[in-house]
């Protein structure tokens, strides 16, 4: 199974005007993480970058000037997810940006039922909260020291970790067949490790003493046909 951690910094929080400038995804098969990922800054035309989001992600007006639209870049995207499952932390914000950018070029939307949210998945696993993505970081011990300002690869990154934790740790990757392919074809091995029985050249020399076997033997004797320490050697 396909899926995609994915996360998007926006110029705003209206998806009616303000666009997608950054996205950032992980490709995991069967929850592990392949290594396939997707990274993009995208000019969002005249829309300007919002004072409050700026301070959010950082990223400039200046900085998107040579960056490509989104209609250059967006079947490079559904290239990239494929069929797979979207997910996202707090996804209805991603996915009304994403279709509201697909249906500004008439491309048909994500459909719920392609779509994980990963807040939703945390508030009813842990609905005392606190959980953000930083807080969900510092329950699981995920190290975002190094999370200064929101970026989509970066914490798509973070989320992939948590959301594998979430799922039931790194033993959920065990689950893996003895091949997959990712999304550009790579074959991705997971060896399959067989612990069998081996048996001993020759049997291990007895730890017993010659006047503990005997004692064994003639306690056996008394026990009679029926006794069921009859049926081992202890010397063996």
């Amino acid at each position: 199974m396909r899926e995609i951690i994915f996360d998007t910094e926006t110029t705003g929080l209206d998806n009616r005007v303000d666009r997608i400038i950054e996205i950032g995804g992980i490709e995991l098969f069967n929850h592990f993480p392949t290594g396939n990922t997707i990274h993009i800054y995208i000019n969002p035309g005249d829309q300007k970058v919002h004072p409050d989001a700026l301070a959010v992600h950082g990223i400039t007006d200046e900085f998107l000037k040579d960056k490509p639209s989104f209609a250059d870049v967006a079947q490079r995207i559904i290239d990239f997810f494929g069929d797979a499952r979207w997910i996202a932390h707090n996804a209805t914000f991603d996915m009304g940006f994403i279709n509201a950018e697909f249906a500004r070029l008439e491309l048909p939307p994500i459909l719920p039922d392609r779509v994980l949210d990963t807040l939703s998945m945390a508030r009813r696993k842990h609905p005392m909260g606190p959980n953000s993505l930083d807080a969900l970081c510092r329950r699981y011990g995920i190290d975002n020291a190094h999370r200064t300002k929101h970026g989509a690869l970066l914490d798509s990154e973070l989320l992939a970790d948590v959301y594998i934790e979430m799922i039931g740790g790194r033993q959920a990757a065990l689950g893996l067949g003895n091949a997959a392919s990712n999304s550009a074809g790579q074959e991705i091995v997971v060896e399959e490790i067989n612990i069998g029985t081996l048996e001993r050249p020759r049997p291990l020399a007895s730890r017993l003493s010659e006047a503990e076997q005997q004692a064994h033997d003639a306690l056996i004797a008394k026990l009679g046909a029926k006794g069921v320490w009859g049926k081992y050697d202890l010397a063996n």
